[in-house]
C-alpha cells in the first residue's frame, strides 16, 4: 500500500500529540517533518525516533514554518496538517492557501482523532484565547476539592522545549523539580504556582503515558489547557473561559470556538473592566454558539504583594509572555496594578530592549509599554536580564506567573502580582464541580 508523506504544522505541543494519537497508528501517513512557529528554538531539535514508534529508523526533523513550500517540494508531500492554537480564523485560511497552492491537501484533526479516555473523571478548563484566565480559574478549583480531601491530579498542556526523550513523562511534586527537569521560564510561569499550593502537577510529549502516571494517584484529573487549545483527554465536564476585554475573539480564533461551541460551562472573564456593550454582545454569542451550556461571570482580582512600593515611582512592567505575544493583549496585570496603585511612569521598555526582546516588539507591534517575561533560553534569559538592567527603574513590576524577576541576577526593587479568581454572578462554579463529581460518583 502506498504511504501518504505529510507535513505536521506545530509549535512543540499539540504536534507532537497529534503525532502519537494519530500518525502513530495510521501507517498509510509518512510524517516527513514538522515546522515550528510561535516558540524560538524549537527549530533546531527533532522529534526523536524512540517516540515515533515502527516505521521510523530517523529522528524527525524540524524546520522553520517560513520554509513550507520548499520543504513540501522536498519531500513530495501529499498532506499538510495544522496543528497548534491561538490563530485567527483568517489566518488559518492563508495557511490553507499556502498549502493548497504548492498542491497538497491542507487538514485539521478533531477531538474524535485526538483526545485519549481516562477513566476518571476529567474536569477540562479551556479558552477562547490565551491571557483569559484559564491557570488560576483551575487552580481555584483544585483547592476547592483538596480542601474536602480528594486526590486531585492537574495535568498541564505541553511546554516541551528540551530534551524530548528526558520529557517523556514528567511529574512535578515540589520546586526542585522544576530544576531536575531543566524548565524554561515558561514552563515555571505554568507550573510553579500549583506547586507553591502544595499540588501534583504533570506534563511531557506521551500523554497517554502521562494520564496514565497521573490516575495512579489521583481520583479526578483536571486539565489545565495552553493557549485556546482543546484538550489532550476526553473530558467529562468542560469549562471554557472568555475574555470580556477581547469581544468577539470568542468566534475569530482557532481552535477557541471549538472549545466554547463544546462548552458545558463558560466563565466570563474581567467583566469589571468591560464596555457595558462589548458584555452584552459577547452574552449574545455566548448563547448562541454555546446554548446549553450555563454561564457565569467573573473577575480576576489584581493582587501586588506591596502595592505602597509603587506609589509616586518610576515602574518598569514585566507580563506574562504569552499573553501579551501570540495572545494578543497590549498589557495584563502588572500594567493593571501599576497604574491603579499610581505610579508617576510606566517605562517603556523598547529603547533598552536588546537581540529577541527587541525583536518581540517587531514581530508583535500591538505590545503597549510592558516587557514580556521571555526566556526559551539561557541568551533570551540574559537578554531579558539587559533589557530591565538597562530601564534603571525604580520598582519593577513583575506580573509573570512564576515570578521571573526574583530568578534573575538582578539588584532592583521587586513587587510581584497575581490574579485571584472572583465570581460575581451565576451558580458558584465550585458547585457545579461539586455536582459533576457527586453524579459521576452514582455511574
Amino acid at each position: 500500500m502506498s504511504r501518504f508523506n505529510c507535513i505536521i504544522m506545530g509549535a512543540a505541543g499539540r504536534d507532537f500529540h497529534d503525532f502519537q494519537t494519530f500518525f502513530r497508528d495510521h501507517s498509510d501517513f509518512r510524517v516527513c517533518c514538522f515546522t515550528a512557529h510561535q516558540i524560538p528554538f524549537i527549530d533546531q531539535r527533532s522529534f526523536p525516533k524512540e517516540l515515533a514508534g515502527e516505521g521510523y529508523d530517523k529522528d524527525i526533523p524540524i524546520y522553520l514554518e517560513a520554509e513550507l513550500e520548499e520543504l513540501i517540494e522536498r519531500f513530495d508531500v501529499d498532506f499538510v496538517f495544522l496543528s497548534y492554537s491561538d490563530l485567527a480564523h483568517e489566518d488559518v485560511m492563508h495557511r490553507a492557501s499556502r498549502v493548497q497552492a504548492a498542491g497538497p491537501s491542507f487538514c485539521l484533526l478533531g477531538r474524535k482523532h485526538t483526545q485519549l479516555p481516562s477513566n476518571l473523571p476529567v474536569v477540562s478548563v479551556t479558552a477562547v484565547r490565551t491571557g483569559c484566565g484559564k491557570s488560576p480559574v483551575c487552580q481555584a478549583l483544585v483547592q476547592h476539592l483538596s480542601a474536602q480531601g480528594k486526590r486531585v491530579g492537574v495535568v498541564r498542556h505541553p511546554m516541551p522545549y528540551g530534551d524530548l526523550r528526558k520529557q517523556r513523562v514528567q511529574r512535578f511534586a515540589d520546586l526542585a523539580d522544576l530544576d531536575k527537569h531543566d524548565c524554561t521560564i515558561e514552563e515555571r510561569e505554568e507550573y510553579q504556582p500549583y506547586l507553591e499550593l502544595g499540588l501534583q502537577l504533570f506534563a511531557g510529549v506521551d500523554y497517554a503515558a502521562i494520564f496514565e502516571a497521573a490516575a495512579k494517584d489521583n481520583e479526578v484529573l483536571f486539565w489545565d489547557g495552553g493557549n485556546n487549545d482543546f484538550s489532550f483527554v476526553r473530558p467529562d465536564l468542560s469549562i471554557v473561559l472568555v475574555d470580556a476585554l477581547r469581544p468577539g475573539h470568542e468566534v475569530s480564533f482557532y481552535p477557541g470556538e471549538t472549545n466554547l461551541r463544546a462548552a458545558d460551562v463558560v466563565v466570563i472573564t474581567k467583566v469589571d473592566g468591560a464596555k457595558p456593550e462589548d458584555l452584552e454582545q459577547i452574552r449574545q454569542r455566548v448563547a448562541s454558539h454555546a446554548p446549553k451550556a450555563k454561564v457565569i461571570e467573573a473577575i480576576l482580582r489584581v493582587e501586588p504583594d506591596k502595592p505602597e512600593s509603587i506609589k509616586g515611582k518610576r515602574v518598569l512592567v514585566v507580563e506574562d509572555g504569552p499573553t501579551t505575544t501570540h495572545g494578543g493583549m497590549p498589557t495584563g496585570a502588572g500594567y493593571v496594578a501599576a497604574t491603579r496603585e499610581g505610579a508617576a511612569e510606566i517605562i517603556d521598555p523598547r529603547p533598552f530592549a536588546t537581540g529577541t526582546m527587541a525583536q518581540a516588539f517587531v514581530d508583535y507591534p500591538h505590545i503597549g509599554p510592558v516587557l514580556p517575561a521571555l526566556g526559551y533560553s539561557d541568551e533570551q534569559l540574559a537578554e531579558l536580564t539587559a533589557t530591565i538592567t538597562a530601564a534603571k527603574a525604580d520598582v519593577v513590576v513583575d506580573a509573570s506567573p512564576a515570578r521571573v524577576v526574583a530568578m534573575l541576577d538582578l539588584d532592583v526593587k521587586l513587587v510581584t502580582v497575581r490574579y485571584v479568581f472572583e465570581q460575581r454572578t451565576g451558580t458558584p462554579l465550585q458547585d457545579l464541580v461539586d455536582r459533576f463529581l457527586a453524579a459521576a460518583a452514582t455511574r
